[in-house]
């Protein structure tokens, strides 16, 4: 199957001040848009040309390179557009508030862990809250990589991540990542968390 890249479900403006619309119309439009494309291109007319994107992550590995970084760089960004708000609540609540708390003690506890796994992530990559054997866990992934793939490190489910490839801060914020992660949780959509955290149990 030929896969398309949605639209962003809020404007490119939506999420300012803290991403900017020109972040978000490039990020979107012209890398997002390039994984798609260059995946589409990885598995045409091949035995994996059917498959759903969550079966291409799953195995990128034992695919290929050009699909372990496409398909990662399509769901990826799919997901984290998924993730985030304009005007959203500030904080989770119910189950995944209880979870949080009894796994990192709070929630800022929690943003500071996450934080710190972006912030050290060497090169681009990702920082995620995940959930492995019914738990929350906080890990990272290089470039395109994530916790559902054959190649983890550490594999679960994520339920929240963090791009940290420069092409998600680098205009608004340039080599000031910590910035930008500190930024980043004004704009959580904490219900479609709770969603996956539900999902993932």
């Amino acid at each position: 199957m030929a896969f398309t890249l949605q639209p962003l479900p809020y404007a490119k403006d939506a999420l300012e001040p803290y991403i900017d619309a020109q972040t978000m119309e490039i990020h979107h439009d012209r890398h997002h848009q390039a994984y798609v494309d260059n995946l589409n291109k990885a598995i045409e007319g091949t035995e994996h040309a059917e498959k759903s994107l969550e079966e291409l992550v799953k195995n990128a590995g034992s695919i290929s390179a050009a699909v372990r970084n496409n398909a990662g760089g399509h769901w990826n960004h799919t997901f984290f557009w998924e993730i985030l708000t304009p005007g959203g609540a500030k904080e989770p609540s119910g189950a995944l508030a209880a979870a949080i708390n009894e796994t990192f003690g709070s929630l800022d506890a929690l943003k500071e862990k996450v934080n710190t796994a972006g912030a050290t992530r060497f090169g681009s990559g990702w920082a995620w809250l995940i959930v492995k054997d019914g738990k929350l866990e906080v890990t990272s992934t290089p470039n395109q990589d994530n916790p559902l793939m054959d190649v983890a490190e550490v594999k679960g489910t994520p339920i929240l991540g963090i791009d940290v490839w420069e092409h998600a801060y680098y205009l608004k914020y340039q080599n000031k990542r910590p910035e930008y992660l500190k930024a980043f949780w004004n704009v959580v959509n904490w219900d479609k968390v709770a969603e996956k955290f539900e999902a993932a149990k």
